[in-house]
C-alpha cells in the first residue's frame, strides 16, 4: 500500500528530491505514462479535431486548442504526481469534446472561450467548497451515467457508417481493435490505430504529410460571455466533466489503493482549465479512461513508485503539446473514415462503462433506471431548444422523472401504511 497520509499528499518531512525521483523511475512506469498519452492521442484527441473541423476553426486555433489541453494536462499531471507521490493522470474532457462536436459551431468562438472559463470557475467553486461530492450524492448515479452515455453514443454509432464507407480501412481498424481486446486489452486502441494507418497507406487513401517540426505558438482569444453560451456549453460541460471524468478518475485511484485528496486534485485541474481556456482548452480534468494504465501493476509492482507513471505521462503530454502542429499534420494525412472509426472504438469502453452504471439502480430503486433511460433518450436525441444542448435537458428530464416516480411511490406507501394503521393491524404483523 502506498505510504501516504489521509490527505493523499506526500508524508510530511519526506521531501521529494530529484535523486529520489530518479531512483524510483523504472522503464515500466515510463512506458505506462507514454502509453496513456498515446491512447489519448490515438482516440480522444480525434474528437477534438472533429469538433474543430465541424466548427470551422482556423488551423492555428485548432493547433492552439491541442497545445492548451496537452500542455495544461501535462503540467498539472506532472506537478500533482510529484507532490502527492500518486499516479495522478490528467487529461482533457472526452465527453466534453464530444459535446462540443455538436454545439461549438452554434456560437462565436470567443463566446465558447467565455463558456469554458465559466465552467472552470464553477468547477473550482465546487472543488474548493466540497460541494462536488454532495451534488453527486444528490443526483442518482444512473442519471449521471446516462448523460455520459447519451453524449458518447452517437460517436460509437458513427463507426458503422465509417465501415460502410471504407470497409478496408475502417473495417480493418475495428477488427484489429477487437482482436487486440482479446490478445492485449491495454494496447488495443494504439494497435488498432497502427493497423488503420497501415491499411490506409496500402490502399492509397492516406496522403503524404508535409511535416514541420516548429514549436506550436498558442493563440490567445479574448473571451466573450453570453447567457446562451453559458447555458448551452458551460452547464453541460461542467456536468459531463465533473460527473463523467473527475468522479470516475477519483474512483479509479481509490480502487487502486490510493487515498486521493479530492479538493487538491480537482482544484488543480479546474484552475488549469481556467488558465488555459483563452488558448482553446475546453476542460482539463482527472483521466477516467487511461488512469488504469498508470495506477495498475503494469506500471510498477510497488504502488508507492507508480507516481512515476503519472509524472512521465505529464512530461510526454507537454512534449506532444509543444509540437501539436506536427501531430495535427500527421492526423490530417489519414482518411476521415479512419478518424471516425478510431474515435468510436476509443470511446467504446467509456460507453460500455456508463451503460453498466446507468442500469445499476443501487439504493435508488427501479425509478432511477427509468429516469436514466429518459435521460439517455433526451441526451442522445441532440435536441437544443432555446440554444441549450441536449445533455442539460437530459439531466432535467431524468431528475424530473425520478422525483415524480419516487414521490408517487412514496405516497402509495404512506397510504398503504395509513390503511394498515386504521385497521388496527400491528406493524410488522403481515399475513402469512
Amino acid at each position: 500500500m502506498p505510504e501516504h497520509n489521509q490527505s493523499g499528499a506526500a508524508a510530511p518531512g519526506r521531501r521529494l528530491r530529484l535523486p529520489k525521483v530518479l531512483g524510483d523511475a523504472s522503464i515500466s512506469a515510463i512506458c505506462a505514462g507514454f502509453i496513456a498519452v498515446a491512447v489519448s492521442y490515438a482516440g480522444p484527441m480525434l474528437v477534438i479535431i472533429q469538433a474543430a473541423e465541424r466548427a470551422g476553426l482556423e488551423p492555428a486555433q485548432t493547433a492552439s486548442w491541442v497545445w492548451a489541453v496537452s500542455v495544461g494536462s501535462g503540467i498539472v499531471g506532472l506537478l500533482l504526481s510529484l507532490f502527492t507521490r500518486q499516479p495522478v493522470v490528467v487529461a482533457w474532457s472526452v465527453p466534453g469534446a464530444a459535446l462540443l462536436l455538436t454545439v461549438l459551431g452554434d456560437y462565436e468562438f470567443s463566446e465558447a472561450i467565455g463558456a469554458y472559463i465559466v465552467a472552470g470557475v464553477l468547477g473550482l467553486v465546487l472543488s474548493l467548497s466540497g460541494l462536488f461530492g454532495r451534488l453527486l450524492a444528490a443526483v442518482p448515479r444512473p442519471i449521471l451515467a446516462a448523460v455520459l452515455a447519451g453524449v458518447l453514443l452517437p460517436f460509437v454509432l458513427n463507426v458503422t457508417q465509417a465501415v460502410v464507407a471504407s470497409p478496408l480501412v475502417a473495417g480493418g481498424l475495428v477488427a484489429a481493435y477487437f482482436a487486440g481486446r482479446r490478445l492485449f486489452p491495454k494496447y488495443a486502441v494504439p494497435a488498432a490505430l497502427v493497423v488503420g494507418v497501415v491499411l490506409s497507406i496500402m490502399s492509397g487513401q492516406a496522403q503524404s504529410p508535409e511535416l514541420s517540426f516548429a514549436l506550436t505558438m498558442p493563440v490567445f482569444t479574448v473571451p466573450a460571455f453570453s447567457i446562451q453560451a453559458i447555458m448551452g456549453i458551460s452547464v453541460p460541460l461542467l456536468i459531463v466533466t465533473m460527473a463523467g471524468q473527475n468522479g470516475p478518475g477519483l474512483v479509479m485511484m481509490r480502487t487502486s489503493g490510493y487515498a486521493p485528496n479530492d479538493r487538491l486534485l480537482l482544484t488543480g485541474t479546474c484552475a488549469a482549465s481556467v488558465l488555459f481556456a483563452p488558448f482553446g482548452s475546453h476542460a482539463i480534468n482527472l483521466a477516467a479512461i487511461t488512469a488504469g494504465i498508470c495506477c495498475g501493476r503494469e506500471a510498477h509492482e510497488d504502488p508507492a513508485k507508480r507516481y512515476i507513471a503519472g509524472a512521465a505521462g505529464g512530461v510526454f503530454f507537454i512534449g506532444f503539446g509543444l509540437f501539436s502542429a506536427t501531430i495535427l499534420d500527421l492526423f490530417a494525412a489519414v482518411p476521415g473514415e479512419l478518424i471516425t472509426a478510431m474515435a468510436g472504438v476509443a470511446l467504446l469502453g467509456a460507453l460500455q462503462g456508463s451503460l453498466l452504471d446507468m442500469l445499476d439502480a443501487g439504493p435508488h430503486g427501479p425509478a432511477a433506471i427509468e429516469a436514466a433511460v429518459v435521460t439517455l433518450i433526451v441526451t442522445a436525441s441532440g435536441i437544443a431548444p432555446l440554444g441549450i444542448v441536449s445533455p442539460f435537458w437530459g439531466v432535467l428530464a431524468g431528475a424530473a422523472v425520478y422525483l415524480l416516480l419516487t414521490v408517487a411511490r412514496r405516497r402509495r406507501g404512506n397510504a398503504a401504511a395509513a390503511q394498515v394503521a386504521s385497521a388496527g393491524v400491528p406493524a410488522g404483523s403481515g399475513r402469512k
